[in-house]
């Protein structure tokens, strides 16, 4: 009932926002249908003046660390790449931007050979690109994800491993860049023309060998799957010592382990849904 009553005043709020900012849609008449994501709702916009996605920052969202005006900040910085969707309005706590058409790739196509090609080709792009004003820092996200964790849960082991995290210095970039940090199937878009990235609410500056594992891991890539990844990243121009990038990547997996490990406790926190406990499971210490 609560969250019927959360969506209801949602809808009110983004109604009004349209109505305000966008008179042609509004005269047209619009829709609004909620988008399922792991971080909550989104709300397509369904009109005959355009089709928008409408981001909500709830308090929910910012505990996991999205945030955005950050996103609308590196959506626009990369608008002209046609990367990602345009940004229409951001005025907080909303973020709208176009509705991307496409078909979200299924696991096995993203994994196999061809997917795999055409994504790294898709972050090479991105990789080249000019930083952005936002440089990503893991410590002060397990930091964040700390604040707002069961407890309960916790085990010695966990302790140790947390302060583990937070004291040694992580791994030494081997190349800076704009990284996406979610890319899982359901955020790679095939579209007419070429892929897509949605759900930029993690982007920043980081390493790129910290944007391959956690493309890996979060994809559950076995070695095999791994190695063929990197070497079509390092053959789309992505970097020229294959070996180097193998081991830097390699450096940064517990890293990734750890922070989707308090990424899946939070989350877990916030909904009560077991499938997070069902994820979480495999990466305890």
């Amino acid at each position: 009932m609560q969250f019927r009553i959360n969506a209801e005043l949602l809808q009110h709020e983004l109604r009004q926002l349209i109505e305000q900012h966008y008179p042609a849609v509004k005269t047209a008449g619009f829709r609004l249908l909620p988008v399922a994501g792991l971080t909550g709702e989104s709300w397509k916009i369904s009109s005959s003046a355009g089709e928008f996605l409408a981001r909500h920052q709830s308090v929910q969202r910012q505990a996991l660390g999205a945030d955005r005006q950050r996103e609308s900040v590196i959506l626009r910085h990369i608008a002209r790449h046609k990367l990602g969707p345009c940004v229409r309005l951001y005025s907080p706590p909303w973020l709208i931007v176009d509705w991307i058409g496409g078909t979200p790739l299924q696991d096995q196509a993203l994994a196999a050979v061809s997917g795999q090609k055409a994504l790294c080709q898709c972050l090479v792009q991105l990789h080249q690109l000019p930083l952005s004003g936002y440089r990503l820092d893991l410590q002060q996200q397990f930091a964040r994800y700390w604040q707002h964790i069961d407890r309960r849960r916790l085990t010695p082991h966990w302790l140790r491993l947390h302060r583990k995290m937070l004291s040694q210095d992580p791994p030494s970039p081997l190349k800076l860049a704009l990284v996406h940090m979610d890319i899982h199937a359901g955020n790679v878009l095939s579209t007419p023309d070429g892929l897509r990235l949605i759900d930029w609410e993690y982007a920043a500056n980081a390493d790129i060998a910290l944007e391959l594992a956690a493309i890996i891991r979060g994809n559950d890539w076995n070695a095999q799957q791994q190695n063929a990844f990197i070497g079509e990243y390092v053959d789309a121009g992505g970097y020229q010592e294959i070996f180097l990038l193998q081991q830097r990547v390699n450096r940064w997996i517990p890293w990734v382990d750890y922070l989707m490990l308090m990424w899946f406790e939070v989350r877990w926190q916030q909904t009560g849904e077991s499938k997070y406990l069902e994820w979480v499971r495999p990466l305890h210490p």
